[in-house]
């Protein structure tokens, strides 16, 4: 093995190590983001992406070490840095085309289990060949830095605790300081910048592959330039926003009716606000039954999952004298809400996990809506028997809670046969009503019966067209009678229940495409978007 001055004291190996540690770690962080959009945060697409990188990290492992066995000559370790490097840093410039790419592909193939695998597939074609070239680093490095068998354990240890530390940081970095300050593009730029570094400073202090380098930095160069983009939805010409929090992606839409947020690119819409006021035409005005059930003329409402303040700005319209309070753990979205929805002041929203901030309060509520849910993104902590044990404690005698269930499923196993079920074990009486146009379902629960509250307090309200609605809702409730499908804190396998409800309507949304492909092949389907 040759012995180059760089080398001599070991530092740089140890730098390397560390570095090697942080960005595996910044990769995996940053998947998650840039997945997420597109397939949802949820716990399967954590797996996904957790399962493919150990794969990437084992097949990297086993290649090092008969690498170095092989050639220890450290110019190759760091010429896979070199490549690695270059790779991660085109991941912002590639990386969405590469999935919605891989998502158009499978449209034609899968009939079921769409979500997992056009997940896993993006997730291995994005990222497992950079990580295994990471994961080539340590045996390398072991080969390299290991001088005799009296100190290969004092060696071996040095080079684990750095590869630790720099993981550590590679951790918390991405999810604290630089997703949230600069966005998922700018972090996979940063951690493709200190792997080229490392390597430009090893390839000059040798002078060996300058030109590999020359090519290498030409390739960097064009990833700063075009991989600066933060827009995930890039077919978006006119977004309001479009950014990044701690917790989401998040798009603020306008039309001439009104303005919108989603927290995922090819569906949903979380909030809204219509410019002209009145009723939205979705699963929030069916909400509004919960406070006339209630039966207050000035109800006291706890809104979980607030989001911009879209069902808190409904109650403050059309219940004067209602008190409000929200709970967002997002506060980038109660900054969103501020700026873009015009949430009331009136409205004082805290920065709070929902359950959390009801094991520290003692307040007592009318009504207390649970909007938490989004995909197959549903806290399994907020939707367990003990969860909902908490929210009866929290609503007085007459109180009633609603719940948004924003997957319409029926039949034995669903998600929503497990949350009913197990809300009706929580409180004697449990109504639901479907929202028309929409995947929505709307559960009201309390101790009296529901239909017969809305049915007696109609004539109390007095916007024509809230009581108009008010009226369909009541003869559409449907009252629920409980089982035996219980969610409770040790079992709530929420994101498997959720997949299957995703799954079948993606099925449903791309039989048009299914039956375009097998009519008019590719170009057609292309042309249907506008190709």
């Amino acid at each position: 093995m040759p012995e180059y001055k760089i080398l001599k004291s070991k530092l740089f190996l140890y730098l390397t190590e560390f570095f090697a540690g942080l960005a595996v770690m910044a990769v995996e962080l940053g998947a998650s983001r840039l997945l997420a959009p597109y397939f949802s945060s949820s716990q399967i697409v954590w797996t996904i992406i957790i399962g493919t990188i150990m794969i990437a990290m084992a097949l990297g492992n086993l290649y090092g070490g008969r690498a170095a066995d092989k050639n220890p000559d450290p110019s190759r370790l760091y010429a896979r840095i070199l490549v690695a490097a270059v790779w991660i840093g085109a991941i912002p410039v590639l990386g969405k085309y590469l999935i919605l790419g891989v998502s158009g592909l499978l449209i034609v193939t899968v009939s079921t289990n769409f979500l997992v695998i056009a997940a896993f597939v993006s997730c291995m074609a994005i990222f497992v060949f950079p990580l295994f070239l990471l994961g080539t680093v340590t045996p390398a490095l072991v080969k390299v830095t290991v001088g005799s068998l009296d100190d290969s354990g004092r060696t071996v240890g040095r080079l684990g605790a750095c590869n630790t530390i720099g993981s550590i940081l590679g951790t918390f970095l991405p999810t604290f300081v630089t997703i949230p300050a600069v966005g998922t593009a700018i972090t996979f730029l940063l951690v493709s910048g200190v792997l080229f570094v490392l390597a430009l400073i090893y390839f000059l202090s040798v002078r060996q592959r300058l030109r590999t380098v020359i090519i290498a930095l030409i390739g960097f160069i064009l990833c700063l330039l075009f991989g600066r983009s933060t827009s995930f939805a890039f077919w978006e010409k006119d977004l309001r926003y479009e950014g990044e929090s701690v917790y989401n992606y998040l798009q603020v839409k306008e039309d001439e009716r009104r303005i919108s947020l989603s927290t995922n690119v090819l569906f949903g819409v979380q909030s809204v606000k219509m410019k002209d006021g009145g009723l939205t035409g979705m699963y929030y005005d069916y909400a509004l039954a919960a406070p006339v059930m209630a039966g207050k003329t000035a109800p006291r409402v706890l809104v979980l999952g607030n989001g911009t303040g879209t069902y808190a700005g409904q109650i403050l319209d059309y219940f004067p004298g209602a008190t409000v309070e929200g709970v967002e753990i997002d506060g980038k979205i109660t900054r969103l809400a501020h700026e873009y929805f015009s949430l009331s002041p009136a409205v004082p929203v805290t920065e709070y996990d929902g359950r959390a901030f009801l094991q520290a309060v003692d307040a007592q509520y009318d009504v207390i809506l649970v909007d938490a849910y989004q995909d197959i993104t549903i806290p399994f902590q907020m939707s367990s028997l003990e969860f909902f044990t908490l929210v009866r404690e929290h609503l007085d005698e007459d109180g009633v809670m609603a719940v948004n269930m924003n997957m319409r499923s029926d039949g034995e196993g669903s998600i929503n046969q497990y949350l009913c079920d197990t809300i009706a074990a929580v409180f004697p009486n449990v109504v639901t009503v479907d929202v028309p146009y929409s995947t929505n379902r709307e559960l009201f629960a309390c101790a009296g019966d529901p239909a017969a509250l809305l049915s007696r307090e109609l004539d109390s309200v007095e916007d024509p067209a809230l009581g108009a609605l008010m009226a369909r809702v009541s003869g559409a409730l449907a009252p629920y009678v409980g089982g035996s499908c219980i969610l409770t804190d040790d079992r709530a396998p929420v994101e498997l229940l959720g997949m299957r409800v995703i799954d079948s309507i993606i099925a449903e949304e791309l039989g048009y495409y299914k039956d375009l492909y097998a009519r008019d092949g590719l170009k057609g389907v292309l042309a249907s978007f506008g190709f």
